[in-house]
């Protein structure tokens, strides 16, 4: 009975000792380990983004592990799990959803480990800081493009991002606002899901059913791309019609070069990304936390 007692105890350390070694955890070298996820890394904003927090994080002397997330809530959730297991200092996300993410951040937090949002918000309180761009103002900021180029009159596509996601929310609700003030009117809002293949199906869609069009907004670049691909397709001049996106990605400077895109608005990836990790660094070298518990960068219009 023994004999069977010690061999059970021995398979019990191996296998734990086994499991564990699947996790690796961050090096205890002194040295400040923070794990960053992204929706993803189809959307330029996105690459942007990590790569000029990789940039950053180096000039820190920090960590940064970063993770694309596909565009799937479930596989973000699996990746902040795996930053809890393997013990890092800190974790940087830019959640799929308000919602979708709020158990795995609050997790990590009763963990020890301080969680920064950046971009876009998660519904909870318990995050160290959010850093994003006033998405609310980048809404009313392409509104007002669109009604000064068409002498506030005249008819507009609008083109939504992922349901759900703050960004999309907010941007919507920006553009929403000044629109309803001013004399051009709102045809048809739809979302495409910030992508850009998706946009152009819904464009080719709804120009079917609203043919007569001055402008179009998309909510991200990729959106009002897909959009302008689906009019050339359909044998309309891009140029033709007020444009106007979100994110001044390098493809949207590429459009406008080429007179197919009127305009993007400027949200700063890099600076928002910085911005958060410098907090989460304080936090985790001095205990600092923030004045405020939200930032915003204020986003700009750019035509050239």
């Amino acid at each position: 009975m023994k004999k069977i007692l010690v061999l059970f105890m021995v398979l019990v350390v191996l296998t734990t000792g086994l499991f564990a070694a699947g996790v690796p955890e961050a090096k205890d070298d002194g040295k400040i380990t923070i794990g960053m996820t992204v929706p993803g890394l189809q959307f330029p904003f996105f690459i942007t983004m990590q790569d000029e927090a990789l940039a950053y994080a180096g000039e820190l002397g920090v960590e940064l592990l970063t993770h694309d997330s596909q565009n799937q809530s479930s596989i973000q959730m699996a990746a902040v799990e795996n930053f809890i297991a393997q013990k890092v200092d800190g974790i940087l996300i830019s959640p799929m959803t308000t919602d979708s993410l709020v158990p795995a951040i609050e997790a990590a937090v009763a963990a020890g480990i301080p969680v920064a949002t950046v971009d876009r918000k998660a519904n909870t309180d318990k995050v160290l800081i959010h850093v994003g761009a006033d998405n609310v103002e980048g809404g009313r900021a392409a509104a007002r493009f669109i009604i000064e180029q068409l002498g506030n009159k005249g008819t507009v596509i609008e083109l939504e991002g992922t349901a759900g996601a703050s960004a999309a929310l907010d941007r919507k609700a920006g553009f929403d606002e000044v629109m309803k003030a001013s004399n051009v009117k709102i045809l048809v809002s739809q979302t495409a899901d910030f992508s850009r293949s998706k946009a152009q199906n819904v464009m080719e869609n709804l120009m079917q059913v609203y043919p007569k069009f001055d402008a179009v907004f998309g909510a991200n670049d990729e959106m009002i791309i897909g959009a302008i691909e689906a009019m050339e397709s359909a044998g309309i001049n891009p140029a033709s019609k007020i444009t106007i996106g979100f994110d001044a990605t390098t493809d949207a400077f590429a459009y406008m070069k080429e007179g197919k895109l009127d305009a993007t608005i400027d949200q700063f990836p890099g600076q928002q990304a910085s911005k958060a990790l410098d907090v989460l660094v304080d936090f985790i070298k001095n205990g600092t936390k923030p004045s405020n518990a939200v930032v915003y960068i204020n986003p700009l219009p750019v035509t050239e």
